[in-house]
């Protein structure tokens, strides 16, 4: 059953696409340190005990047997022969983190049944291996999900969660020795067969690709849990996941083979802090394939060149497997990899020790603003389904409020859910907001995200599986009004007296003050290698002027446009419920932070353009890292930590991004996979149509300008003003195109004035067109500069001849 194991690799074998950046061995230091991680990771209950990984064994047995049994009975309901029935076979096949080896206790089991040709997903998946499991004493809490992206039965077997996928392979026998990561059990599948496979396939080409598993697992499961402690583990809420965390772990130890997890933790932390996203994270090259699915290539596919952390899987077909990260949890992350890098410094020093990395993340005591979505059902059926509905669609609320607010109200989405006991089938998600640094805080300036949350809720009310009951509630709390229940025991604490890891930060920025933090900003820039680190631009700062550029639609009055450069929140309280129209209050709260408040805007955290500054430059190749031979450090050179950051720099010499992508652009390429098909057409349920949740203060509520003139204007977030004027051109360009046809039937009649006219005008409508089929791509940037600035100079250089009311007139006249 499964994948045979994997030993540890030879050290000295090149494993991913460059040479190590260090061969050195662990020092006693990094000895000492090791065991006292793996003695703290045990001391915290990482570990299962010897009984549950015994159960766990078992269960997969069962399991194992069930699915043979199934699919021999499912052959002779179909009429085979008598022989083909007892060749008939399935396989169960395990992926995640109980493949990896980095499974806590309670944890789920990912598991994979892959069958002959002849059983069938919907018929016999879902319907007679369902009902057998139904029957089964030992089966129980059984919900299969035959319509998600993935399909998937979950179940408990003998209290042990089991996620279980199916693969349905071209095979008429499946061997026993079947071997799932060669390229050829992919021809003439379906792509939820290729999906199925890909778990499998990817967990089993990592530990082929790491230099030693057991390092490799110590080290991952020490950044899974420090993840967790952090708040950065989601890849629901933007964050990443575990395969991601995977990803990025095996790439340090392919760079660093010979080291122990001590040392591997420490240059995680050094070596993403340094990472320049979106340089692609990559264990192995990526290869096209002759099966002719599509892999991550921003060359040929224009969604891949909107992702912002980009960390591909190394089975065929390479994928993209964060493409959920947006600016505002890339810019948390990098923040987290810097404290982290400090940390890891300090302990070196002596100044620190493994608690205070690991120390968990105060989200209710960082900001002083918050959003609470609260989300309600009518049982525990409809609640888990409506629950998994709008966790895919809160990223999409954090996109559409910075891209409304031009970035200047940045979203720190907590990624886990809580529950009020008081209250059943109910559940609530919270936000922190805060103005982004350095914006001036200005007296009267408000920002109005109304529209914006109602937008959100008219999304999520699209949902295909909506029913009576189902509500959503989107409100703005104060950081002292936080309901009690998000608290261990349900007991909101008193003021933090325990100085931690990032209180100091901010205690050290406070009493430094905006210049010592500017110097040491830029100390720290050039102490890691980044010798133009002075010349760069936050991405923050180049995303406000693209989108002030680009025609983004926003919740902040263009007339005003000192408001949208620095004002505080301003946010309303709005419960959406089906079909209610009065459900929002016309609140208008202004949400006033002070730059000591910002505890995730550390001292010296390294900005998201800081790690991005060549995204603009084009470079032809995929590999954006080639392979290179002439930085490897030596094991005496290996203390150097300049000599580490320079083999990094090297490692990402080439950028591959030729095109960055705005933030809110990314919402319109690339939506949550798993409920994709699970939103209706716009406008219409099943029975009814669709009404928003807009009441009329809601919509009508003015921002008060700076200066108390009057009321601004304020502009629906939508996308019709965009729409409108693409519509338009085509119109016009549809005219002119009328009058050139116009023009060939007299084209052999004409002088040669009027043909150079002639000319002129079709080289115009063609950079018009252009303009418009870049503007249909999402290439707004070179429609604005380039084609049609030049088919506007074309017009006015052929309106000096003839003015363009009497153009046709004057053609025509001159023919006959």
């Amino acid at each position: 059953m499964g994948t045979p194991g994997l030993g540890n690799r030879n050290s000295g074998q090149k494993l991913g696409i460059t040479e190590p950046i260090s061969l050195g061995g662990p020092t006693d230091y990094d000895v000492i340190k090791t065991r006292e991680l793996e003695k703290y990771l045990q001391n915290v209950g990482l570990y299962e005990c010897q009984e549950e990984a015994v159960s766990r064994e078992e269960v997969l047995g069962r399991l194992d047997q069930i699915v043979k049994n199934w699919v021999k009975a499912i052959s002779r309901a179909k009429g085979l022969n008598e022989q083909l029935v007892q060749e008939a076979n399935a396989k169960i096949f395990t992926f995640g983190s109980y493949r990896l080896g980095v499974h806590g206790p309670g944890a789920d089991i990912d598991t994979l049944c892959v069958g002959p040709r002849h059983a069938t997903r919907e018929e016999d998946f879902f319907g007679e291996l369902h009902k057998m499991l139904s029957e089964m004493p030992e089966v129980s809490e059984l919900h299969p999900v035959p319509d998600a992206h993935v399909p998937v039965m979950k179940f408990k077997f003998k209290g042990i969660s089991i996620d279980l996928l199916y693969a349905k392979l071209s095979l008429w026998v499946i061997p026993e020795d079947l071997d799932v990561s060669q390229d050829s059990i992919l021809q003439n599948t379906d792509e939820q067969t290729v999906r199925s496979l890909n778990g499998c396939r990817v967990t089993d080409q990592i530990l082929r690709l790491v230099p030693n598993i057991q390092n490799f697992r110590t080290t991952l499961r020490c950044m899974r849990f420090w993840a967790k402690r952090r708040g950065v583990y989601s890849n629901v809420a933007g964050f990443l996941g575990g395969i991601n965390w995977a990803l990025l772990v095996a790439r340090i130890c392919q760079l660093y083979p010979n080291a122990l997890p001590n040392m591997l933790v420490s240059r995680f932390f050094r070596v993403y802090t340094q990472w320049r996203w979106p340089n692609p994270v990559m264990l192995c090259a990526i290869e096209e394939g002759s099966l002719g699915l599509q892999v991550w290539d921003p060359r040929k596919n224009p969604k891949d060149r909107y992702h912002l952390m980009p960390i591909i899987t190394p089975a065929y077909p390479s994928m993209n497997s964060s493409y959920n990260v947006s600016s505002s949890t890339l810019r948390i992350m990098t923040d987290e990899f810097q404290r982290g890098s400090e940390i890891c410094e300090a302990m070196e020093a002596n100044d620190a020790d493994w608690d205070i990395l690991f120390e968990p993340y105060t989200f209710f005591e960082t900001y002083k603003n918050y959003l609470q979505i609260d989300i309600s059902a009518e049982n525990a059926d409809d609640l888990r389904k409506w629950k998994g509905w709008v966790e895919s669609r809160l990223r999409q609320l954090t996109l559409k409020i910075e891209r409304h607010t031009y970035n200047m109200l940045q979203c720190h989405p907590h990624p886990g859910d809580f529950q009020d006991k008081s209250r059943p089938f109910h559940c609530s998600y919270f936000m922190g907001l805060q103005r982004k640094q350095g914006v001036p805080v200005n007296e009267g300036e408000q920002f109005d995200i109304r529209l914006t949350v109602e937008e959100f809720k008219g999304s999520v009310n699209m949902y295909t599986l909506w029913k009576p009951g189902m509500e959503i509630c989107v409100t703005h709390v104060k950081r002292r009004n936080i309901p009690s229940f998000v608290f261990p025991g349900g007991v909101r604490p008193s003021r933090p007296s325990k100085v931690t890891w990032d209180s100091r930060r901010v205690s050290d920025t406070k009493v430094s003050g905006p210049a010592v933090s500017d110097k040491l900003g830029e100390a720290k820039g050039v102490a890691d290698g980044q010798d133009g680190g002075k010349k760069r631009k936050r991405v923050d700062d180049n995303v406000d002027v693209q989108l002030r550029n680009s025609k983004s639609i926003n919740a902040v009055p263009s007339s005003s446009p000192e408001v949208h450069m620095g004002s505080p929140v301003s946010t309303v309280s709005s419960c959406s419920t089906k079909g209610d129209h009065s459900d929002a209050m016309g609140l208008v709260v202004p949400i006033r932070e002070k730059a000591e408040s910002n505890m995730t805007n550390s001292l010296n955290s390294r900005s998201v353009g800081e790690l991005s500054s060549h995204n603009g430059e084009v470079d032809g190749s995929l590999r954006c890292i080639p392979p290179n031979k002439g930085f490897l450090v030596t094991a005496d050179a290996s203390s150097s930590n300049e000599a580490e950051k320079l083999a990094v720099e090297k490692i990402m010499s080439g950028p591959y991004v030729s095109h960055q992508a705005f933030p809110q652009e990314l919402e319109e390429l690339e939506d949550d996979l798993e409920f994709r098909n699970q939103v209706r057409s716009v406008g219409y349920t099943n029975s009814a149509p669709v009404e928003y949740s807009r009441s009329d203060s809601a919509g009508a509520a003015p921002v008060l300008s700076i200066n108390g003139a009057g009321p601004s204007t304020s502009l629906h977030a939508s996308g019709s003003l965009d729409e409108l004027e693409v519509v338009s051109a085509i119109l016009v360009s549809y005219y002119w195109f009328l009058e050139a046809l116009l023009f060939l039937a007299f084209i052999t009649l004409l002088d040669i004035p009027v043909m150079i006219l002639f000319c002129l005008y079709l080289l115009e409508l063609c950079f018009l067109f252009l303009g418009i089929v870049l503007c249909m791509i999402g290439l707004n940037v070179f429609c604005l500069l380039f084609a049609f600035p030049f088919s506007l100079l074309i017009g006015k250089v052929k309106s000096t001849f003839v003015p363009e009311k009497i153009f046709l007139p004057f053609l025509i006249n001159k023919t006959f």
